[in-house]
C-alpha cells in the first residue's frame, strides 16, 4: 500500500499540478496586494469626498456594514482577470510548449460535438455510437445509414 502511495505521489502530472499550486498562490498574494494597496485607492479616489469606496450607503452614514462597495467588486474582478493571465502565461503556455517538445497535446481543442436527438445533451463526441447520458444509440454521420 506504501508503494502504490509513494507510486501515485511521484507521477509527473501530480508533481506538475503541485508545482503550479505553489506558483499560483505566490502570485495569488502578490495580484492580491496590487489590488488592494494600488487599483482600490484608485477606485475610492474616483469617487471623491470622504466616502469608504466607489459605492452606496444603505443604512447608516460610515457604516461598514451597510455599504455596498462596488469598488471592491471591481477590485475583485481585476484581480482575478490579472490572476487568471498569470496562470495562463506563465503556467499554461510554457507546459503546453515542453508538452509539445515531447510530442503530446496538452490543452488542446475538443473534437467536432453532435446533440443527441433524445436528450438533446450537446456534448457528445462525433464518432459516438451511444450516448452517454441516456444510452440512446447514434446515428453514424457520414456512412452508411446517414440521412
Amino acid at each position: 500500500m506504501i508503494k502504490g502511495f509513494k507510486n501515485f505521489i511521484m507521477r509527473g502530472d501530480i508533481v506538475t499540478v503541485a508545482v503550479g499550486l505553489i506558483i499560483a498562490l505566490a502570485f495569488s498574494t502578490l495580484i492580491k496586494a496590487f489590488t488592494d494597496f494600488v487599483v482600490n485607492p484608485i477606485i475610492a479616489r474616483l469617487q471623491g469626498g470622504r466616502s469608504l469606496g466607489l459605492g452606496w450607503q444603505l443604512g447608516r452614514t460610515g457604516n461598514k456594514a451597510t455599504y455596498l462597495d462596488l469598488g471592491s467588486f471591481i477590485s475583485a474582478l481585476i484581480y482575478f482577470v490579472i490572476f487568471m493571465a498569470v496562470v495562463y502565461f506563465l503556467i499554461v503556455v510554457p507546459y503546453k510548449h515542453v508538452q509539445a517538445r515531447r510530442g503530446i497535446t496538452a490543452f488542446s481543442e475538443p473534437g467536432p460535438l453532435k446533440t443527441c436527438p433524445a436528450c438533446l445533451s450537446e456534448d457528445l463526441p462525433e464518432a459516438a455510437w451511444k450516448c452517454r447520458y441516456c444510452g440512446t444509440e447514434q446515428a453514424a454521420r457520414g456512412g452508411a445509414g446517414a440521412s
